[in-house]
């Protein structure tokens, strides 16, 4: 049976945990394990930059104060003073899912963020916890957003099943944008590696001309470590998005 590009998406229990409450089924599997190495590597990077504490930075210090300052922006810009409450969340936010996008390309790795329920259960998590937010500060007052103001009383109900649905679209489309684009770019990876792999063993002109998919895997390579973090941002930009219009209804 050949390989197939899809192979790298199996969900492999490693540990059987038999399951405890009803059917719930608490195994330890290779996407447990991928998303539990960038808590532990975060982890550590956090405790050794805040014990050095170093007036001139060293390497990893430089690297983190970079991302505490773009977080910072992305508060500013997406929140303002309002967010500062939230500076945590969103730098921790954006570090574990940059890291386990980043480990999902080294090969024989695993991508949780490559499945559409990861996603999805990170965004309608924070779907659900933006909406606490706005109901617990602004009440009742909270259900404004969804009439805008000044509109003719004849539209009223269509214009609020309009906002409604672009309401409850926020917790699907955050996931999937994020899911999406790491299957696409891992499953052309996949199937260029392939190729250029059978190219590179069929021996003669085809081995020579393996060169070209080789070189076009290598720009992949680096195309892909540029949208796993260009993900995390947006990822982490939207949330902060979200968290504003919760705080500061539009």
């Amino acid at each position: 049976m050949g390989y197939s590009a899809f192979e790298q998406f199996e969900i492999i229990r490693l540990i059987n945990i038999h399951p405890f409450y009803g059917n719930m089924d608490m195994s330890i599997t290779n996407s447990t394990i991928f998303i539990l190495i960038p808590v532990i590597i975060w982890y550590g990077l956090y405790t050794y930059n805040v014990s050095s504490g170093k007036i001139v930075p060293g390497r990893w210090q430089s690297v983190m104060e970079l991302i505490y300052l773009a977080m910072i922006n992305v508060i500013k810009d997406s929140i303002g003073s309002a967010g500062k409450k939230y500076y945590g969340f969103i730098l921790t936010l954006f570090v574990l899912i940059g890291l386990i996008n980043m480990i999902g390309i080294v090969p024989y790795t695993f991508t949780p963020t490559s499945h559409i329920i990861v996603t999805l259960g990170m965004s309608v998590s924070i779907w659900i916890g933006c909406t606490i937010i706005g109901i617990s500060k602004h009440r009742w007052n909270w259900l404004a957003q969804f009439l805008p103001a000044n509109a003719p009383i004849a539209l009223a109900p269509f214009l609020i099943i309009i906002e409604v649905v672009s309401y409850i679209a926020k917790a699907v489309s955050l996931g999937v944008r994020l899911g999406a684009n790491l299957t696409a770019g891992h499953l052309l990876f996949a199937i260029l590696s392939g190729f250029a792999w059978t190219m590179l063993t069929s021996g003669g002109m085809l081995t020579i001309a393996s060169v070209f998919p080789i070189v076009i895997v290598l720009f992949i390579t680096v195309l892909e470590m540029a949208v796993a973090l260009i993900q995390a941002y947006v990822f982490t930009l939207l949330t902060a998005i979200y968290i504003n219009d919760s705080i500061h209804l539009h």
